[in-house]
């Protein structure tokens, strides 16, 4: 029986220097693929995530800061009309009572 149980002992130590093997080829392989798909990705120039992330915030804070002066410029633009409407109306009312003073007979 002596021989059954070297045979056993035998077959494990192959079995896990298979196994050992294996391993190695699946970890090469793994860093192949790896390395061709790192290859491919700047070959398309993809954009690493975190520069993305980044500039996704700088144009979140663009938009932000365009919205804000928007509405400031439509607030300022409403302020110069209702000044602009102010003026407008003293000079034209002016104007009439100048056009009325010309028609009135003068006295005299």
């Amino acid at each position: 029986m002596q021989t059954t149980g070297k045979f056993f002992d035998d077959f494990a130590k192959m079995a896990g220097g298979a196994m050992g093997a294996l391993g190695g080829v699946k970890e090469e392989a793994e860093a192949a693929i790896r390395q061709r798909l790192e290859r491919i990705l700047s070959d398309m120039d993809v954009v690493p995530r975190d520069e993305f992330d980044a500039m996704a915030d700088v144009a979140r804070r663009a938009r932000q800061e365009q919205e804000t002066l928007s509405a400031k410029v439509a607030e300022l633009e409403s302020r110069l009309a209702a000044l602009e409407g102010g003026v407008h109306k003293a000079s034209t009312n002016r104007g009439a009572a100048k056009k009325a003073a010309a028609r009135k007979p003068k006295a005299g």
